[in-house]
């Protein structure tokens, strides 16, 4: 288990214990969550699939190929989100993605943007990464300040990159640079 402390919330590595409350956690947002995430089928929304995905990413991460997390909040204990570093690439790359949901009833209070930054920490001090990379659509205007506050730079925009509700949707990449850091 992986656990990262900050003042509002702390990032946990996710076990399969955690199906049920990570199911509780996506089926409570699955409406908020679509207006920037593609849809998924109801079989997304049971402890099954969810255990399964959680196993997959705990395989990933033994191979220090992705680390996903529940986002806590700090004093309730309650997840409130998740939080992964996936696609990590060694040399001649040393990068990552990182990605990131948070609870509709937790946005705004500055969880998500603390939940990035211990990420990165996690990713250039301890998996050693040179560059860490984000998605996010230009319409997702909470997202876009969580990056830059997170000392993310916009590097561009890559057109139609996602399939999202039935449409092809531009995104910006942003990163941060092991320098930046």
């Amino acid at each position: 288990m992986i656990l990262l402390e900050g003042h509002t919330c702390f990032l946990r590595t996710l076990d399969e214990r955690d199906a049920a409350e990570l199911t509780n956690l996506v089926f409570k947002n699955r409406h908020y969550w679509s207006i920037y995430e593609p849809r998924h089928q109801e079989s997304y929304f049971t402890v099954a699939v969810q255990r399964e995905k959680i196993l997959e990413s705990m395989h990933h991460m033994k191979n220090q190929r992705e680390f996903s997390f529940g986002i806590y909040d700090r004093y309730s204990k309650e997840l409130i989100g998740h939080i992964s570093m996936y696609s990590i690439k060694r040399l001649p790359f040393s990068s990552a993605f990182i990605g990131y949901s948070i609870d509709e009833l937790n946005v705004g209070k500055g969880v998500a943007t603390e939940a990035v930054q211990l990420l990165v920490k996690y990713g250039m001090e301890v998996v050693g990464l040179h560059r860490i990379e984000a998605y996010v659509s230009p319409r997702n205007v909470g997202s876009i300040r969580v990056l830059e506050k997170a000392n993310m730079q916009r590097e561009g925009l890559l057109r139609q990159l996602l399939f999202i509700n039935g449409e092809w949707e531009d995104h910006y990449i942003y990163a941060v640079l092991e320098n930046d850091y």
